[in-house]
């Protein structure tokens, strides 16, 4: 079991940064038969990535929502993402395959979804809390004395997914999405 880390605590990354969500949704707690095996689809999915270490996926965390589980996933590429997520030799595709077979049968019972963010800043702070987030997916580092305050953090949270060495800080940047199908911005 990880131990828990004493401090004020941030993460510390270069480079290009994607938080992925993904979950489902259970609309029907009384059908187990047709929620199960989306439910179970995701653990050998999770097993794939973290086996292989050029996967693309830096780390996840499992939580609970209102709706059912879900899953924080960080990736250290957009393009690795989507080629995961199209690529017919790996766990992703034939499980997406299965659950719109079953959500064609069976509609309402279960529902997907996901949310895929480029991020070109972030700021953590994490005190006393065993490694999670995004310091467990690259380095944890202590909170510099310069850096006690959550928008200092932020100030040199850029990562080099914005593009551009000239940014300033609060300068809103486009966001693009790339993947087979091209490019496009998102804002």
């Amino acid at each position: 079991m990880a131990r828990v880390i004493r401090g004020r605590m941030t993460h510390r990354y270069s480079g290009e940064l994607v938080v992925f969500h993904i979950g489902m949704q259970i609309n029907k707690w009384w059908r187990p038969d047709l929620w199960i095996p989306v439910f179970s689809a995701m653990p050998p999915m999770l097993r794939e990535l973290s086996a292989d270490r050029d996967s693309g996926m830096l780390s996840y965390e499992l939580l609970l929502g209102a709706g059912g589980p879900y899953i924080v996933q960080y990736w250290s590429s957009i393009d690795k993402l989507y080629d995961y997520a199209t690529s017919p030799t790996q766990r992703h595709r034939p499980a997406w395959t299965r659950f719109n077979r079953m959500a064609r049968s069976a509609p309402e019972v279960v529902g997907v979804w996901h949310e895929t963010f480029l991020v070109e800043r972030a700021e953590s702070m994490y005190v006393s809390t065993k490694p999670m987030g995004l310091p467990k997916a690259t380095e944890l580092v202590a909170v510099a004395a310069s850096h006690t305050h959550a928008r200092d953090r932020f100030v040199d949270g850029r990562t080099p997914a914005s593009g551009r060495d000239d940014e300033q800080p609060g300068e809103a940047q486009p966001v693009v999405e790339r993947g087979n199908t091209g490019a496009r911005t998102l804002r």
